[in-house]
C-alpha cells in the first residue's frame, strides 16, 4: 500500500472507528443496565435451548474483533464514511429495540474448565440481555460484507466462511437465540440497501 494511499485510509478509518465506538459504549452497556432493570421478555422457541454449548467456539465469536481491523485493508478511503454511519445506525436501531424488546437470554450461562478464564471475563462485562438484535452479528456482517464488495475472488469466499462462522458461534456459544440473529441479518440488508438506494 503506497504510503499516499494509505494515509487517508488511515485517518479516515481511525475517525470512524473512533465514532461507531463511541456510539457501541454510549448504547451497549446503558442498555444491558436499563434492561436488568426491567421485566424481560422470553424471545425464544423452547426447542432452541437443546442446541448444545459447544465451548471452543468461542474463538470464532471472539475473532469478530480481529474483523474490525479488515477495513483498513480492503477499503478505500471514500467508503469508510459509509460503514461507520452503518455501524453507527446499526447501534441506534438496536438501541430501540432493546427498549421495546428488553428480552433476556434463556440458556444457563456455563463456564467451562477448559475455558473458564474467558467465559468468566465475558460475563463479567456482558449481561445476558441486549440480545434483539445480535450486535455482534450487525457489526461482523456490516464490516466483513464491505471487505468482501472489494476482495478478490478467493477471499470473498474466506471472509463470507468466516462470518458464517461467527454468526453459528453467537448461538453455539449460547449469547445468542436464532430470533436475534435473524434480526441483526434484516437490519444489516436494511442498512446495506438503503446505501445502495441513494448512491445508486
Amino acid at each position: 500500500m503506497e504510503a499516499s494511499v494509505a494515509a487517508p485510509r488511515l485517518r479516515m478509518y481511525l475517525l470512524w472507528s473512533s465514532l461507531a465506538g463511541a456510539a457501541f459504549f454510549a448504547v451497549y452497556p446503558a442498555m444491558n443496565w436499563l434492561t436488568s432493570r426491567r421485566t424481560p421478555l422470553h424471545l425464544y422457541l423452547t426447542g432452541e435451548l437443546a442446541i448444545p454449548f459447544v465451548p471452543w467456539f468461542i474463538w470464532p465469536y471472539l475473532s469478530m474483533y480481529a474483523l474490525f481491523v479488515l477495513p483498513l485493508f480492503f477499503l478505500p478511503a471514500e467508503r469508510m464514511p459509509t460503514l461507520g454511519k452503518q455501524l453507527i445506525a446499526g447501534c441506534l436501531i438496536s438501541a430501540a429495540l432493546f427498549l421495546l424488546l428488553p428480552a433476556e437470554l434463556g440458556f444457563a450461562r456455563q463456564v467451562p474448565k477448559a475455558y473458564a478464564a474467558i467465559y468468566a471475563g465475558m460475563f463479567s462485562i456482558d449481561r445476558p440481555y441486549n440480545l434483539v438484535p445480535s450486535l455482534h452479528v450487525i457489526w461482523s456482517a456490516l464490516i466483513a460484507l464491505a471487505c468482501i464488495d472489494f476482495a478478490r475472488i478467493p477471499l470473498k469466499i474466506a471472509l463470507f466462511a468466516w462470518l458464517c462462522v461467527v454468526v453459528a458461534s453467537t448461538v453455539l456459544v449460547h449469547q445468542h437465540h436464532l430470533i436475534d440473529v435473524i434480526a441483526a441479518l434484516a437490519i444489516v440488508i436494511f442498512l446495506r440497501r438503503q446505501y445502495e438506494v441513494r448512491h445508486a
